[in-house]
């Protein structure tokens, strides 16, 4: 994908964000098909942050947060990326 077809894309699937930028799911991008990496090295090129990634516990039943409370959660993957206000015209 060239750089012109990557930014009508994300124009497309982005949605406005509080902070004066744009949102845009990871979910939407990777629906679109191929070229979702190429989509994603964009938004970062242009200034797009990872929402904080939020840790997942690790669950073993009823009284599994006791068991495993020392081991470290994994980092999930970004569900949205933050876009500034002038990304679209780096």
């Amino acid at each position: 994908m060239d750089d012109e077809a990557i930014r009508t894309l994300v124009k497309r699937l982005a949605r406005a964000h509080p902070s004066g930028g744009t949102v845009i799911e990871r979910a939407a991008i990777v629906a679109e098909g191929t070229g979702s990496n190429a989509v994603l090295a964009w938004i970062t090129a242009h200034g797009g942050e990872p929402q904080a990634a939020v840790h997942t516990a690790r669950s073993h039943g009823l009284h599994g947060s006791r068991l495993h409370d020392s081991e470290a959660s994994e980092p999930r993957t970004p569900s949205r990326f933050v876009l500034p206000a002038d990304a679209f015209t780096r």
